[in-house]
C-alpha cells in the first residue's frame, strides 16, 4: 500500500491553496502563544425556530455539522414553519442562509437544505430534500453557485436518493445512496463528476460517515452491516481496495467516524455490555483505544469519538454514569478536556454534541436545551494547534 505524507499532499495542491494552509497555521502559532481560558460561543442561526415541532423532532433548531481551518461553520436550521435551510457562520459571527436548488420549502414538512461538510476553501457539500422528500446531492461554491447531482441508478422514492456527506480539499465528495431496491451503498464522486459506487465485501448496508470521512487522497471510512447484523469499520483506498477492521474489544459493532490526511482513523465500538469505547487506528492498522475517565460504564454509556484533525486531536461525546451527555476533546498528548454548553439539559437525548474539529483545534457542534431544541456552538481551545 502506498504511503503518503503531508509534504507530498501539499505538492499536488495549487499554490494559492498551499499559501492559505501555511498562512493559517503560521498566523495561529504567532498570534496566540500565550495560554488563556477555552472559550465556548453559543449561537442560533437568524430566523431559527424557537420552539420544537413533531415534524422536525430531534432536528429542530440550529445544528452545526462541520467547520474548516478558516473558522467557517456550516450546518442547517429549521425556521418557524419547520422548513430546513443551510447556513454558513464566519469566524466573526456573520451568517449566510441558503437554500440549494430543488429544495422543498413546504411548511411543517422539515424538508429543504442539509449541508454536512465544508472544505478549507469554503466549498460545501450536502443533501437537498425536494418537495417529494427525495434526496439529491449538491455542492455550493463560495460565490453562491451550485452543482447538483444524483448517483446513477439511484432510487427516486421518498426518503431515499443521493446524500453527499463529505467533501475534501480537492473538491471530491463522498456519501451514500439508495439503489432502486432501497439498498444503501457508498459512493465517491470526483471534482469532474465521475462517480464510483462501492460496498465492502459481505456488506448488506454500507454507510460513509459524515463530515470528515473523505481525506485529500480520496480515502473514505465508515461502517457496514454484514448478513448477520454485525457492524464493521472499513477504509477504502482511492484505487478501490477496501480493508475491513474491528476495534479491539468490539462485540459486533465498530464505526470508523473520521479520517485525516495521514490516513489515521478515529471512531468507536460497543462492547458486550453495550458500552461505547473509542479508538485511533493508524494507516498501518495499529489501534489505540481510549475512554474519557468521566464516562459511564453501563449499557448506553461510554465514549464516542467523532472527528480527528491533522494534529491528531479528537473530539466527540461521552455519556456519564448519570446518563448525561458531554463533549470532549482529546489532545494529541492524550489529555482530555470537557465541553459543556451552559444551557445544555441533562439526559441521554440532550447535552452537548461536538461534531468536527478543524486544523486549529476549534470544535463545532450543537447542544440541546430542556425543550429539546438544538443550538449551535464553537469551542475555541486555550491554545490553537
Amino acid at each position: 500500500m502506498k504511503r503518503y505524507s503531508v509534504v507530498s499532499a501539499l505538492a499536488v495542491l495549487p499554490l494559492r491553496v498551499i499559501g492559505t494552509l501555511i498562512g493559517s497555521v503560521t498566523a495561529s502559532a504567532q498570534e496566540d502563544q500565550s495560554r488563556h481560558e477555552p472559550k465556548l460561543i453559543e449561537f442560533n442561526a437568524p430566523d431559527a425556530a424557537t420552539e420544537i415541532s413533531p415534524a422536525c423532532a430531534s432536528s429542530c433548531g440550529t445544528q452545526a455539522f462541520a467547520n474548516n481551518a478558516e473558522g467557517w461553520v456550516v450546518g442547517s436550521y429549521t425556521d418557524k414553519n419547520v422548513v430546513a435551510h443551510g447556513f454558513l457562520r464566519s469566524a466573526d459571527g456573520q451568517f449566510i442562509s441558503f437554500d440549494a436548488p430543488e429544495a422543498g420549502l413546504v411548511h411543517e414538512m422539515d424538508d429543504g437544505t442539509f449541508p454536512f461538510s465544508i472544505n478549507d476553501l469554503g466549498v460545501v457539500a450536502g443533501t437537498v430534500q425536494d418537495s417529494g422528500n427525495v434526496f439529491h446531492g449538491f455542492v455550493r461554491y463560495p460565490d453562491g453557485a451550485y452543482t447538483t447531482f444524483d448517483v446513477p441508478g439511484v432510487s427516486n422514492a421518498a426518503f431515499q436518493g443521493t446524500q453527499p456527506l463529505d467533501i475534501n480539499l480537492a473538491g471530491a465528495t463522498a456519501g451514500i445512496y439508495n439503489d432502486v431496491n432501497g439498498n444503501l451503498h457508498g459512493f465517491v464522486r470526483s471534482l469532474r463528476g465521475e462517480t464510483t459506487s462501492y460496498d465492502p465485501p459481505g456488506s448488506v448496508l454500507t454507510f460513509v460517515c459524515e463530515e470528515t470521512c473523505l481525506n485529500l487522497w480520496g480515502e473514505t471510512t465508515g461502517y457496514f452491516d454484514d448478513m448477520y447484523g454485525v457492524g464493521h469499520g472499513y477504509v477504502r483506498e482511492p484505487d478501490g481496495e477496501i480493508t475491513v477492521f474491528d476495534a479491539p474489544g468490539a462485540d459486533g459493532f465498530t464505526i470508523g467516524a473520521s479520517i485525516n490526511i495521514e490516513g489515521t482513523i478515529t471512531g468507536y465500538s460497543l462492547d458486550s455490555n453495550n458500552v461505547g469505547h473509542s479508538f485511533v487506528r493508524t494507516r498501518d492498522g495499529k489501534f489505540t483505544t481510549f475512554d474519557d475517565s468521566q464516562a459511564g460504564t453501563a449499557s448506553g454509556q461510554g465514549t464516542f469519538a467523532f472527528s480527528i484533525n491533522l494534529e491528531g486531536a479528537i473530539t466527540g461525546q461521552f455519556t456519564d454514569a448519570n446518563n448525561i451527555n458531554h463533549g470532549f476533546v482529546r489532545g494529541h498528548d492524550g489529555k482530555f478536556t470537557t465541553i459543556d454548553a451552559r444551557g445544555a439539559a441533562p439526559g441521554v437525548s440532550a447535552g452537548t454534541r461536538p461534531s468536527t474539529n478543524n486544523l486549529r483545534g476549534q470544535v463545532a457542534g450543537w447542544w440541546v436545551d430542556g425543550k429539546g431544541l438544538n443550538h449551535g456552538f464553537v469551542w475555541i481551545p486555550c491554545y490553537e494547534f
